[in-house]
């Protein structure tokens, strides 16, 4: 539930450029794709798939930590993971690769492993209209055994080079690149609902504004009042 007139009270404390910058920002956003990084062990390689999901309209990212713990380099990641929905897989005792299978699934998601192995379709004859996962792995070992049994399709950048893989982070931003391109020519309805608008401009707002708490708390002591 947002509370509108909460919202529209934050509003006064940033500017109107920026309020206008977060608006045509969630235009752009969708939920149709999400990325799931497994297990990235270099943190400039996770920060910068962190910053191609913005830069690309990718609001959601699952992050997998069976081994490593993923962090967000200030350096490579500009901020990014302040304005997307991060999901943390690490509990302790159980399989968090399966454990985000199986949430993703439960959202509608199919499971698609990106691996320039088996019988991979090629980026361009992706069928885009589906509501997809896109899980990426280490450059050398690459996705794990759970991922790649689980997964609903495989898919692969075109190479005609010696080497057969890409960095993780170049890899996420082609696939990225083209997808969101792709999206923008169809009539697939791949934008937030409007309420998912509100709910994300609500909660920039709120990241935009440094004394938030005392803001709110006063907001709150008002109201009741």
């Amino acid at each position: 539930m947002v509370d509108y007139k909460f919202m529209e009270y934050l509003e006064q404390f940033v500017s109107e450029k920026r309020r206008n910058l977060f608006r045509k920002v969630l235009n752009e956003r969708t939920r149709h794709f999400t990325v799931a990084i497994e297990d990235i062990f270099k943190p400039h390689n996770a920060s910068a798939v962190v910053r191609s999901c913005d830069v690309f309209g990718i609001q959601d990212i699952h992050i997998i930590e069976d081994k490593y713990k993923f962090y967000a380099s200030k350096m490579i990641a500009k901020g990014a993971q302040k304005w997307l929905d991060i999901s943390i897989y690490k509990k302790q005792g159980s399989n968090n690769t399966l454990d985000c299978i199986s949430n993703l699934r439960n959202n509608g998601y199919k499971i698609i492993a990106a691996t320039p192995h088996n019988e991979s379709c090629l980026l361009e004859d992706f069928d885009v209209s589906q509501k997809s996962a896109i899980f990426f792995g280490v450059e050398k070992a690459g996705l794990s055994e759970d991922v790649m049994n689980n997964a609903d399709g495989f898919i692969k950048i075109p190479m005609v080079g010696f080497t057969e893989s890409l960095n993780i982070s170049v890899a996420a931003a082609i696939i990225l690149q083209n997808f969101n391109e792709r999206l923008k020519k169809s009539d697939i309805n791949w934008q937030l609902t409007e309420l998912e608008k509100s709910e994300k401009y609500l909660d920039w707002l709120e990241k935009s504004i440094k004394s938030i708490k005392k803001i709110k708390a006063q907001y709150y002591l008002k109201d009741t009042n």
